[in-house]
């Protein structure tokens, strides 16, 4: 009797063990195939002074994701830091649109591979900057494979599309009287 009441107990370890894994010998997890690279682009700052504002580009990078054995690219390269814009002027800057395009050695734009030549900026916040404030977001846009494959960016130009306005706003009272 005794003999069974640690048997059954013995008998259900080994069949968690089983379930759980834990008798599998040789297996072996995969490290990573895949792995993140980080490219500098140098200047990684750089500021601008226009009529109504300042432009400042920061921490200026291009990740790209490569496969480890082949050293092929992966996916789609990202330039990836920092914008601020600082309101200069006395108006408030509306920003509609910011886009980013990547240069060769000679000023041509070099196309992804869907035919486009730019990348579209997301604009995070408000668009509205009052006078003398700034606005801040991080910069995320993607880079055309061919100028990654072929080391070919020698600038990077940033278009940003604003409407300086100095906002007005008028409150009227119209007089309304309801039907019976």
């Amino acid at each position: 009797m005794l003999k069974k009441f640690f048997l059954f107990p013995a008998m259900a370890l080994m069949a968690i063990s089983i379930f759980n894994g834990c008798e599998k010998e040789g297996e072996v997890t995969e490290a990573p195939k895949t792995e993140e690279v980080t490219v500098a682009l140098t200047p990684s700052n750089q500021e601008m002074q226009f009529e109504m504002f300042t432009f400042k580009l920061s921490d200026l990078k291009i990740i790209k994701t490569v496969n480890k054995a082949t050293k092929e690219l992966i996916g789609s390269p990202s330039l990836k830091g920092n914008v601020k814009i600082s309101n200069n002027s006395t108006n408030i800057l509306n920003i509609k649109e910011m886009t980013i395009q990547y240069l060769d050695s000679l000023w041509n734009p070099i196309p992804f591979k869907d035919g486009g030549k730019k990348a579209t900026v997301s604009i995070y916040g408000s668009s509205d900057i009052q006078p003398g404030k700034d606005s801040e977001t991080s910069l995320d846009v993607r880079v055309p494979i061919a100028a990654i494959k072929e080391k070919s960016i020698s600038r990077i130009r940033s278009h940003v599309v604003y409407i300086p306005t100095p906002l007005k706003s008028e409150s009227m009272d119209i007089p309304v009287t309801m039907e019976k």
